[in-house]
């Protein structure tokens, strides 16, 4: 059932006012082609997910549809790889858990990250060491333009640093229905990212497990982010950017402690919340918003702040950042 003017803040984790011309939830592919049907063809369209990768600076004059696909399947074993199609709908860390309690390796890494399932290969999301490209198989979507439902393997999805054909070629093209990973019963640990050994001897764990890397991950993650349901963000909101190695080698001999992760002999990623840090945005309140204590990757809704208070913000961080190092920063969240 299609809704009109409904207030979506408590829709999106950075809790922000703005309301949408018509809304309406799918939990199958023929509710979605019966709502897509009774959309006028000059209405903008908007697919929400679990709406923690979008900022609304405006209202939405056009139709909302959330995606409520569920659904969990082991589709496939081979030797010892599993795979696991999960509806776009799910809960991302509910279904990461899941994975975790059968035993199954490869998501571990990417505990508590927000969102649904069906933005983890859009956003290619990604953190200590391990992206969804990693264990992705494959998806299906379906095509707007013709109704038709399509797959897409790892290679045609074109997964880049939180990219992929879904953001760039696609865009607003497809409606991910449900997506498949690869997982294994064989164990493969990364805890050599950031500092998930340091958490895992703290927590006096000396041969881990995939569920003990996933205990350390949400450790560390719930120490430095803030909980959307009491602070609204977004997590990150900018991407770490990759830049020029001549640039690099300029910038640390002035900022020796200037950290790095070579791409390749011509680039390197440089951490955009040590940029913030080192430029004095960090903890700073601006407003109704601010930039959080623990990581300055996050912007802040303190409880009132409207969307282009916080857009105005990053605008800040952004021009900030370009005066002090030479360097652009790219917003990893989504504007409306």
């Amino acid at each position: 059932m299609i809704t009109t003017d409904v207030q979506i803040k408590h829709y999106t984790t950075f809790g922000i006012s703005a309301k949408v011309k018509q809304f309406a939830t799918f939990s199958s592919v023929e509710e979605l082609r019966q709502l897509l049907a009774k959309k006028p063809v000059e209405m903008p369209l908007m697919i929400l997910g679990g709406g923690s990768n979008v900022l609304f600076t405006q209202d939405f004059d056009g139709l909302m549809l959330k995606n409520e696909l569920l659904g969990f399947e082991i589709t496939e074993k081979i030797g010892d790889d599993v795979f696991v199609k999960a509806g776009a709908g799910e809960n991302w860390h509910s279904f990461v858990i899941r994975t975790i309690n059968l035993n199954l390796g490869g998501l571990e890494n990417l505990s508590l990250i927000p969102g649904s399932v069906g933005a983890s290969p859009m956003q290619n999301i990604g953190a200590y060491g391990r992206e969804i490209k990693d264990v992705f198989h494959s998806l299906e979507a379906y095509h707007l333009p013709t109704g038709e439902v399509h797959t897409f393997t790892n290679q045609q999805c074109e997964f880049g640093y939180r990219e992929s054909v879904f953001k760039r070629k696609f865009k607003n093209q497809y409606v991910i229905l449900n997506v498949t990973y690869k997982l294994s019963k064989k164990h493969q640990l990364n805890t050599s990212y950031g500092a998930i050994n340091e958490q895992l001897e703290a927590m006096g764990v000396e041969n881990p497990t995939i569920k003990d890397v996933s205990n350390a991950v949400i450790a560390i993650r719930s120490s430095k982010l803030p909980n959307p349901k009491e602070l609204g963000n977004a997590g990150s909101f900018f991407k770490n950017p990759v830049i020029d190695k001549k640039l690099y080698d300029n910038l640390v001999s002035e900022y020796p402690d200037m950290p790095n992760y070579p791409v390749n002999a011509e680039t390197v990623k440089v951490p955009a919340g040590w940029l913030i840090e080192k430029s004095g945005w960090k903890g700073k309140v601006v407003g109704n918003c601010g930039v959080h204590k623990n990581q300055a990757l996050v912007l802040i809704n303190y409880g009132n702040a409207s969307g282009k208070e916080v857009f105005e913000l990053s605008e800040n961080i952004i021009q900030a950042i370009q005066t002090k190092f030479g360097i652009v920063l790219e917003r990893e969240v989504n504007i409306v």
